[in-house]
This record gives structure tokens, C-alpha cells and sequence, in this order.
């Protein structure tokens, strides 16, 4: 059984742009996903442990929605393993790296575990996903709120996205 899965990509090291164009060939060519949507790429303000950071590196984004026959544990691990084959380390809560994948959200599934939290427990109040997840879906929503009217709050209370 197909779910449709949204996935955000970020990198701020390196070369991002080429980096997030690899990944999406590379989830466009696996056989377990089928990709249904991509957003354009957007540069964005780095969001550091202490808040938007305009002297920080900007961070290259995009969000693409697939629909996969995998389940949210084993979508997360392929993500994963792309982060560690495109150079990602590990260093510190949200720090620079090369790669970023995160699971935002998958139909029918909720879970919430040490490792992984479906949906994304963040993802409502970021306008760096939400922007490029309602190009790539004009129709999303977000535990049944439109992703325009979160885009929309999240900007209107501080959340940057250029």
C-alpha cells in the first residue's frame, strides 16, 4: 500500500543547490517512491538552537511529496542513508551540514517516538517548509489546517523565509 510522504530538504555547506538536485534524481529513481510534487528551491535565514541567524551560512530549501510503499521507520532510515552518502555529520542540534532530509508528514500515519515524530512536531510554524511545500502541493494540509493558513499565521508572527 502507497502513502503519500512530504519530505523537506535543507543543506547550508557545500554545494547546495547541486546537493538538493542529486537528491531529488536519486528519490525520483527509487523504486519504492514515486515523486509527486517539487517545489522550487528557496534561500532562507539559518535557523540556529538560538533563533533566525542572518550571519549564519543561508540555507538552500525545498520540499518534494512522494508517495511510497514504505513505512515511516524504514522512509526515514532511506533518508538517512542519503544524508550519509551526500556528507552528513552529526555535530550539533541543528548546526551547517550538507544534508538535511526531514519526514514532515505521511498520510494516515502518527507516531512519535525517540527518533522520529510524524508529523513533523515543528513543522506548522516554519516558513521555510511551509512556503515550498504549498508550491509543490497548492492543496496541503496539515492535520486538516490548509498549509497556506499555517504559512500565513507562521509568517504573521515572526518566521522568516528569505
Amino acid at each position: 500500500m502507497r502513502s503519500r510522504a512530504v519530505i523537506a530538504l535543507g543543506a547550508n555547506q557545500g554545494e547546495a543547490v547541486e546537493t538538493l538536485r542529486r537528491v531529488v534524481s536519486e528519490l525520483r529513481t527509487d523504486p519504492h517512491m514515486v515523486l509527486r510534487g517539487s517545489s522550487p528551491v528557496v534561500q532562507t535565514v539559518a535557523l540556529t538552537l538560538h533563533g533566525y541567524d542572518p550571519s549564519a551560512p543561508r540555507y538552500t530549501n525545498q520540499v518534494v511529496v512522494i508517495d511510497t510503499d514504505l513505512d515511516a521507520p524504514a522512509l526515514l532510515r532511506s533518508l538517512q542513508r542519503l544524508e550519509a552518502a551526500h556528507g552528513r555529520v552529526r555535530r550539533e542540534r541543528w548546526g551547517d551540514r550538507t544534508l538535511d532530509l526531514d519526514l514532515i508528514d505521511m498520510t494516515g500515519v502518527r507516531m512519535r517516538t525517540p527518533w522520529l515524530t510524524v508529523p513533523h512536531p515543528r513543522a506548522a510554524s516554519r516558513p521555510f517548509v511551509l512556503g515550498p511545500w504549498l508550491r509543490a502541493d497548492p492543496r496541503a494540509r496539515l492535520d486538516g489546517v490548509p498549509v497556506s493558513a499555517l504559512l500565513a499565521r507562521a509568517q504573521a508572527t515572526g518566521g522568516a523565509i528569505g
